[in-house]
């Protein structure tokens, strides 16, 4: 079955380029010109992924997201935005979206980056309901939860994916490029920073109360999962 893509932007330039391109590479792509209409089409095709614009009429892509996830969707969502800022980007983050993505870009590299989402998507469809630790730290790979010090706290699509891989290699040294290529399944220009935003994001909900720091930083290499004692 094909994998049915939803694409909302105003721009209709783009829509059209989106809508051939992703339809040439054998999805079955839907299109939306506003955020409300966007939100309607969500719910009329349950679409497998989400490409989302910023900047749009009606309600923006950082209302859409935000309501998307609060309706208990997990679909995941690739942002475009023209703005470069980390600040607009984390708050796409820490609305829900799974990836951003700049304009103008490569057509090439959004392409990549819709199929490491799907697989992603796909993979985690697969998991069987059981749970990691490591010390004191609880990751139920059914509820896509975790739990710390007494604490349970929700984790978007990207956190889970990065914790699971974390507690799947605790004390082992993870590379950037390892870590990237897992995760988002491409590589990044080196001079990105959504890994590191990530890894901020990812440690403020672990020691939000005040837990010690168990994701570690390993400079020149990347990070590792390990205790005060190792």
């Amino acid at each position: 079955m094909r994998a049915k893509i939803l694409v909302v932007d105003d721009d209709e330039k783009i829509t059209s380029l989106l809508r051939r391109s992703l339809t040439f590479e054998g999805y079955d792509v839907t299109t939306a010109h506003d955020g409300r209409e966007g939100l309607q089409k969500i719910l009329e095709h349950e679409p497998d992924l989400v490409v989302l614009d910023v900047m749009m009429p009606n309600l923006d892509g950082w209302e859409v997201c935000e309501r998307i996830r609060k309706s208990g969707s997990n679909v995941p969502i690739l942002m475009l935005t023209a703005k470069d800022e980390v600040k607009d980007r984390v708050k796409g983050l820490d609305l829900g979206a799974d990836d951003y993505l700049v304009k103008p870009f490569a057509l090439e590299e959004l392409l990549a980056r819709v199929r490491a989402l799907l697989r992603r998507k796909h993979a985690s469809g697969e998991t069987s309901g059981n749970r990691l630790v490591f010390e004191d730290l609880v990751l139920d790979l059914d509820s896509r939860e975790a739990s710390r010090g007494g604490r349970t706290f929700e984790l978007t699509s990207k956190e889970f994916d990065l914790l699971h891989l974390f507690m799947s290699n605790p004390r082992r040294v993870l590379t950037r490029e390892m870590i990237m290529e897992k995760i988002w399944g491409y590589d990044f220009s080196g001079e990105s920073n959504v890994l590191e935003v990530y890894i901020a994001m990812l440690r403020q909900k672990l020691e939000e109360g005040g837990e010690k720091r168990l994701i570690q930083t390993v400079r020149g290499t990347g990070y590792v999962l390990k205790g005060e004692s190792g």
